[in-house]
């Protein structure tokens, strides 16, 4: 497969910077003048780097962040000229709920991305800022100081307007009853509260140590994981089976294509020849989705 051009893409977006280090990918938003508020342009790059990162096979982890110098990590959706920019009055035309809201959209690229995702908070975030550019990542760093909110219904919205995203995973990733209290007290809290601190892989006690920890584990996770293996293991996380026989079913189809792959062997192998193993599969030549399932 052709190598993705990551400097000529990154060349023709306004809102978005990327950077290629051996496997790991870097998408830092560069609006600061802006409070790197989520706009348009925001939201279609990061849609396409999370796109072109899954069919990557040279891309192992994909982070976001945003320059620690900057007021803010994401301070929300820009809404200078009111909630109408949040939505295409074209598609309005095909009817009540054709309506398909950006920061779900987002949400879904790094849900269906199969490659690790991070992204590392070093300032401020509100709003779409806490819920499209944070949730649906595989990992969360974030700095200690930064003020974190989620103001909906302080606004007279609701999370990520009519997706329905952000109020199906919160409570996923931290329990119903502190979603219900971030959401509906939309207070604005500190990542070390009880009530969101889980929610966090690492908090780091200033804005600077945010990314290179962050890129430090990212790195770690490349040289040390297994590319096609992290793709079913995020599939049977995200996917899973609605009773314990169907997860039993996927999980054992699933475990024989992997044990039966070059990977699976070389586990093995280096296991028993105590020496790390080298893991080259790659999903372009060796995933095959458990459509018969409907799953993975």
């Amino acid at each position: 497969m052709s190598l993705p051009d990551y400097a000529a893409l990154s060349n023709g977006f306004k809102a978005i910077l990327l950077n290629v280090d051996g496997a790991v990918l870097t998408a830092t938003v560069n609006r600061a003048k802006y409070y790197n508020t989520f706009t348009e342009d925001v939201q279609h790059e990061l849609i396409q780097v999370f796109g072109v990162a899954d069919k990557d096979d040279g891309i192992r982890v994909v982070i976001l962040t945003a320059e620690h110098t900057a007021p803010a990590f994401c301070s929300g959706a820009d809404i200078s000229k009111g909630w109408d920019r949040l939505w295409d009055p074209e598609a309005e035309k095909e009817g009540e709920h054709a309506h398909r809201d950006g920061g779900g959209q987002l949400t879904l690229a790094v849900l269906n991305c199969r490659k690790i995702t991070i992204v590392a908070v070093n300032g401020h975030a509100a709003g779409v800022g806490m819920t499209a550019m944070q949730l649906p990542f595989d990992f969360r760093f974030v700095w200690e100081g930064a003020k974190l909110s989620f103001p909906f219904v302080r606004r007279g919205i609701v999370p990520e307007g009519k997706s329905k995203l952000q109020p199906y995973l919160l409570p996923k990733l931290i329990g119903l009853s502190r979603a219900n209290s971030l959401v509906l007290g939309g207070e604005t809290l500190k990542p070390t509260s009880p009530l969101i601190s889980l929610l966090y892989h690492r908090i780091l006690p200033t804005r600077e140590e945010v990314y290179p920890a962050a890129k430090a584990f990212a790195q770690d996770l490349a040289e040390n994981t297994a590319q096609v293996s992290v793709a079913y293991a995020k599939g049977l996380l995200h996917h899973p089976g609605d009773s314990p026989e169907e997860n039993h079913l996927l999980d054992s189809r699933a475990m024989k294509l992997l044990a039966g792959s070059h990977d699976g062997a070389e586990g093995v192998k280096a296991f028993l020849e105590k020496r790390k193993p080298k893991l080259t599969d790659t999903l372009s030549k060796e995933f095959v989705a458990v459509v018969s399932l409907g799953k993975v």
